[in-house]
């Protein structure tokens, strides 16, 4: 394993499985279409951020922290996923989140709230500010803080993905398959980084393909370069990532972060009711809609096997009920 001199706690349900989706398949017209189901990796209801915490908290605990901080959006799953990683271990846990505090605790902000963690909003200040300032706050009063950046997207849990990437290979090979592209949303980089590290470093033949959630070509190329090369260091592989080696889409950013738009609604209400499967409204409910668009326009060939990695998130679904079912009749 290319991951097993670093330390790791076991959180998720893994391997995830990988699944086919013919109805999906036959409504594009092609391409052969998978989905690595990280929304069932199981922690407080999935999602990729577990594999990376896997290995943030195993290193926190290693530093011997008794609180975790992070810091995200007001829906961020990624939050979620820690609090609940957190309350599995034993951990105090504080939330940083975006702005200020909404009329409704829903979606992700609700399970925030069941699962112990403590919520802090950065008003007109930055988030990582405000959880630099928590943390001073958090060591005055006796306890020993840790925090996790924003998606867990440092070297230490960009590591989480080399390990997918290698679960992901495993699983292709059992089934006699050649991915020829790997697609899935990517924002604070982390994600992109370790699979583009673990497919170098295994010979994966097929394209890390991403859709840009939030930040231009330039930007997200340059950001998962420089991550990877910590990552590869933290690993200490014999490899490198220039900029241009990494792939992604700015085509779909839409109205900005998460603001849900027609192709992603589209996305979602297609993938739900050709597969049963529930995307999200921010990450992939926007790649999804990358991918569609993709496909329909011929830059994805109809004999293609496309593998779309389901990073989770179902959960901030009900925070976003009204723009899902605008123009919908639901008396």
């Amino acid at each position: 394993m290319l991951t097993d001199r670093v330390p790791r706690i076991r959180l998720g349900q893994l391997p995830t499985p990988l699944e086919e989706m013919p109805r999906l398949t036959a409504a594009l017209g092609g391409p052969r279409l998978f989905i690595k189901r990280d929304d069932q990796t199981g922690l407080a209801t999935g999602g990729n951020k577990t594999r990376k915490l896997e290995f943030s908290v195993a290193d926190a605990l290693a530093q011997g922290a008794d609180t975790l901080i992070t810091l995200g959006g007001v829906q961020s799953n990624h939050c979620r996923q820690t609090a609940a990683a957190a309350a599995r271990c034993g951990l105090r846990c504080l939330l940083v989140l975006r702005g200020h505090a909404p009329a409704a605790w829903n979606g992700n902000l609700l399970l925030d709230r069941l699962l112990g963690a403590e919520v802090v909003f950065s008003g007109d200040a930055s988030r990582e500010a405000m959880a630099e300032e928590v943390a001073r706050a958090e060591a005055a009063a006796g306890r020993r803080p840790l925090v996790i950046p924003l998606g867990a997207s440092n070297a230490v849990g960009a590591v989480g993905f080399v390990a997918a990437m290698e679960e992901l290979a495993d699983q292709l090979e059992a089934r006699q398959l050649r991915a020829d592209r790997i697609v899935f949303g990517s924002s604070s980089f982390g994600t992109q980084a370790g699979l583009c590290v673990g497919a170098k470093a295994l010979g994966f033949p097929g394209r890390i393909e991403a859709i840009a959630i939030d930040s231009s070509r330039e930007t997200l190329q340059a950001g998962v370069a420089s991550l990877a090369a910590a990552t590869i260091q933290r690993l200490g592989l014999a490899i490198s990532i220039a900029p241009d080696e990494v792939l992604g889409h700015d085509d779909y950013l839409g109205g900005g972060y998460a603001v849900m738009g027609g192709p992603e609604r589209e996305a979602i209400a297609l993938t739900a009711r050709t597969e049963g499967i529930l995307l999200d409204p921010v990450y992939t409910g926007r790649a999804m809609a990358g991918l569609i668009d993709l496909i329909r326009r011929g830059a994805i060939g109809r004999d293609e096997t496309v593998v779309f990695w389901h990073t989770g998130g179902a959960a901030a679904l009900f925070a976003y009920a009204d723009q899902l079912l605008e123009g919908e009749h639901t008396s």
